[in-house]
């Protein structure tokens, strides 16, 4: 059986990482080739918004002490955690693809060292606009985020993509696919894209 791979996908604020991923979901071949890691998250659910598994900060501090989650990382006052049952298809010979952390990263690698590490990133410009659009911080929280994102280099060791969505968002889910149907024994490759949105587990 060919072995499973980790894909963990990683970038800052106003790079559009959910919106790409949810393009992935939608296009990728049927019968859908990875399994996508549902994550716990200690907030609760919007409409529209990612299907998570919805647990009270209590709850996922017990969960965390109980060694529930194979990955687990706290961003913006949230608490976020992957089960270990949804890292098992690795061990079935599935790629998993996981929505993950820039922090986090390192940790994650020390588990899983053939992960492959894709960093959706945009230029500082796009960044920038996208973040004020949203008026939830100040410019110089804004500025802020800008320069991190700026300053942020991948550990060393992990197998890297990046993909830039500075444009329209099919642009750059065909830059992701492309990229990941490139990767030796990606199970998507040579495959045809489905027009409808596969039923991706």
């Amino acid at each position: 059986m060919t072995a499973g791979r980790l894909v963990y996908c990683m970038g800052p604020s106003g790079a559009g990482k959910d919106s790409l991923l949810d393009w992935l979901r939608a296009h990728l071949p049927a019968p859908c080739p990875v399994h996508w890691a549902q994550r716990t998250i200690s907030r609760a659910a919007t409409s529209g918004g990612e299907a998570h598994e919805v647990v009270s900060p209590e709850a996922f501090a017990a969960l965390r002490q109980a060694q529930a989650f194979a990955l687990h990382w706290q961003a913006n006052g949230l608490g976020y955690g992957i089960r270990h049952a949804q890292l098992a298809p690795l061990a079935q010979g599935r790629w998993v693809l996981l929505n993950g952390s820039r922090a986090y990263l390192p940790e994650a690698l020390v588990q899983f060292p053939d992960l492959v590490a894709v960093h959706i990133t945009a230029s500082p410009a796009v960044l920038r606009a996208r973040l004020l659009s949203r008026r939830r911080e100040t410019p110089a929280q804004v500025e802020a985020r800008v320069q991190r994102a700026l300053a942020y280099t991948p550990p060393p060791g992990a197998a890297r993509l990046e993909v830039h969505n500075d444009s329209a968002l099919g642009d750059a889910g065909e830059q992701l696919l492309t990229a990941l149907e490139q990767l030796p024994g990606w199970p998507a490759r040579g495959g045809k894209l489905s027009a409808l949105p596969s039923a991706c587990s």
